[in-house]
């Protein structure tokens, strides 16, 4: 029986580069997504035709308890190996914007959803020796302008990753991975974009596969647990990630 993995938010974008390398590489995949059904059946569909059976889409609300816990209890369903969360909500919030709601929605999508996933999935992730890789960002070691909740909500991603590596081991390996510039955001601005290639010593913004062959290698690298590797193109030894 092959094994399956979980990607969330694998309708789209990177997550959707992602799903679609680890099911180049034998692995069954669980294609979750929020509000992209077209997206997601697609893709499950391009799998299928490649592989009988070999994908499933799933549909859950990762900003509260009730979809955390039904998209676990879906996945559970699967001998599970991998799950790498990338779902995540990226959207300015300045300080004196922010409120509760807004807030608890982002906080539960980037950071309580992987964390409670992990929680509980981790039964049939150690069954299968498995692994877990949480998608990151730059941004959670210094904080983006105006996106402080975002940045916030990705820092204690990264401490709950290595928490995570310590207390699932040794049946389960929790790593990290944190982009840089892969994907410019839907309402970024050409001279912003501009001043952030600048800072990057490679010059140029990174593709998804970037992204993705990092996640394969961490899924192949049977050693390597509690660590986070930065894909930036060396942005973050500038010392500067402002826009």
């Amino acid at each position: 029986m092959e094994s399956w993995a979980l990607v969330t938010g694998g309708a789209k974008r990177i997550g959707r580069v992602i799903a679609r390398k680890l099911h180049s590489n034998g692995y069954k995949v669980l294609i979750h997504y929020s509000n992209s059904h077209s997206e997601a059946q697609s893709l499950c569909n391009e799998f299928n035709r490649l592989r009988e059976n070999s994908s499933v889409i799933v549909q859950a609300e990762l900003s509260n308890e009730l979809g955390i816990m039904q998209l676990a209890q879906r996945a559970a369903d699967y001998p599970l190996a991998v799950l790498v969360n990338n779902a995540s909500a990226f959207y300015p919030m300045p300080l004196e914007a922010a409120n509760f709601n807004d807030c608890q929605r982002l906080l539960s999508i980037n950071l309580l959803a992987p964390y409670l996933l992990a929680q509980q999935l981790a039964t049939s992730l150690s069954k299968h020796q498995g692994t877990i890789i949480n998608l990151l960002d730059i941004h959670g070691t210094k904080p983006l302008k105006d996106h402080g909740l975002y940045s916030i909500s990705k820092a204690a991603l990264q401490m709950a990753t290595l928490s995570l590596a310590q207390e699932l081991g040794p049946e389960i390996r929790v790593n990290g991975v944190a982009p840089g510039a892969i994907i410019w955001p839907e309402n970024s601005k050409n001279g912003a974009q501009d001043s952030i290639i600048k800072q990057i010593p490679l010059a140029r913004c990174g593709a998804p596969s970037d992204i993705a062959d990092t996640v394969q290698f961490l899924v192949d690298s049977h050693y390597i647990s509690g660590q986070i590797i930065a894909v930036d193109g060396g942005r973050t030894v500038t010392g500067y990630l402002g826009a």
